[in-house]
């Protein structure tokens, strides 16, 4: 078998049916697989998975066991050649997956790729492609300035070396995650892709940003600057100095401080307030006739579209490659807003930004 899509869900059940929706998209033609690691969510998750996508491997987990064990337990029952370790509140495109295995190909010495990830509102999300996080460097990102964090050395559309990528998606070879162990238990959430990061550069390989596809994530850093983040942030970055740096009291003090002042100097998640005065649907369909819980006339072109617009996006009519150019093409002077309504799904969803979570309304 050629590639592994693993999926690690907890409590995000429409999120996940989109997800797994656009990922079966992608793997038409290829000798793929698609395995749910459910971390013993509340909600229906499960049943969804089981009858909505019967060819899914479904593994359902008796308890929380975090972002690093989930997704272990998933890579475990793997038969791909390659995994792509993928959030389950993301969207990927019709290609994403032959475009990244084409590029992957012609590589000797792989390690990890990563792609351009977009938040809800079509921005590019800059945990795309980060750096080695030092202490200082995590301290000055912790305070809000995060330059450093970020690898801004390529654009968001550059393909190039980069030290860490991001876990919403992470595209390697089975043989590299196995050989350095997959990622570290240690790790409960936030951390495990920077370790897994470090530790596959540490192995000799090259980790690439990817930036010719991108796809879609809804939440990006969704505690991004609250206290809870910072505690779980500098928690996380204390057992990475601890592996990976010789024992250091001034990293130990650091790491310290960040955590201690991060209560007083931290942001606050901003509040986003949607401006949306009218709301559209983007429709190939010349008949869409689904019944929206709002006032809403279809458009055929984005010169319909007017400022101040949430834009419902048809998944029956338009792929998943076209909502995600939408809305990475719509002018950010017009503050749209976007729902996408999933191919024979009774729901809109989407985020109005990436520091909160999502929408979901039933139809």
């Amino acid at each position: 078998m050629l590639l592994s899509v693993v999926i690690l869900n907890y409590n995000v059940r429409y999120f996940l049916e989109l997800c797994l929706k656009s990922v079966e998209s992608a793997i038409a033609g290829l000798d793929a697989e698609i395995i749910v690691v459910d971390n013993h969510s509340s909600d229906d998750s499960c049943r969804m998975v089981a009858q909505l996508f019967p060819k899914v491997v479904l593994i359902e987990n008796t308890e929380n066991f975090g972002f690093s064990k989930g997704n272990n337990i998933g890579v475990a029952k793997a038969k791909g050649k390659y995994l792509c370790i993928l959030n389950p509140d993301t969207v990927v495109a019709e290609d994403t997956f032959k475009r990244v295995l084409a590029y992957a190909e012609g590589l000797s010495e792989l390690g990890a790729i990563g792609c351009q990830l977009i938040d809800g509102r079509g921005q590019f999300l800059p945990e795309s492609k980060r750096n080695i996080p030092t202490p200082m460097v995590s301290v000055k990102k912790i305070l809000g300035f995060s330059k450093a964090y970020y690898a801004n050395h390529l654009s968001p559309a550059d393909t190039g070396k980069v030290d860490i990528l991001v876990g919403a998606f992470m595209f390697l070879k089975k043989e590299v995650y196995d050989a350095v162990k997959g990622f570290d238990e240690d790790y409960f959430m936030y951390g495990e892709d920077v370790d897994l990061s470090y530790k596959v550069l540490k192995a000799g390989y090259q980790n690439i940003y990817y930036g010719e596809t991108a796809i879609l994530h809804f939440k990006g850093e969704s505690t991004l600057k609250d206290k809870t983040y910072a505690k779980r942030f500098y928690g996380a970055m204390r057992i990475f100095y601890n592996k990976h740096y010789r024992f250091n009291p001034v990293l130990d003090i650091l790491v310290w401080l960040g955590i201690f002042f991060s209560r007083f100097f931290s942001k606050k998640p901003k509040q986003f307030t949607t401006k949306a005065t009218s709301h559209v649907v983007m429709t190939k369909n010349l008949d869409f006739d689904i019944k929206l819980p709002f006032l809403a006339k279809t458009v055929h072109s984005t010169d319909q579209v007017a400022a101040q617009t949430q834009v419902v996006l048809d998944g029956n009519s338009m792929d998943y490659r076209s909502i995600i150019e939408f809305m990475m093409d719509s002018k950010k002077s017009k503050e749209l807003t976007f729902r996408v309504l999933p191919k024979n799904s009774q729901f809109i969803i989407g985020s109005d930004s990436s520091e909160h979570r999502g929408e979901v309304v039933k139809l």
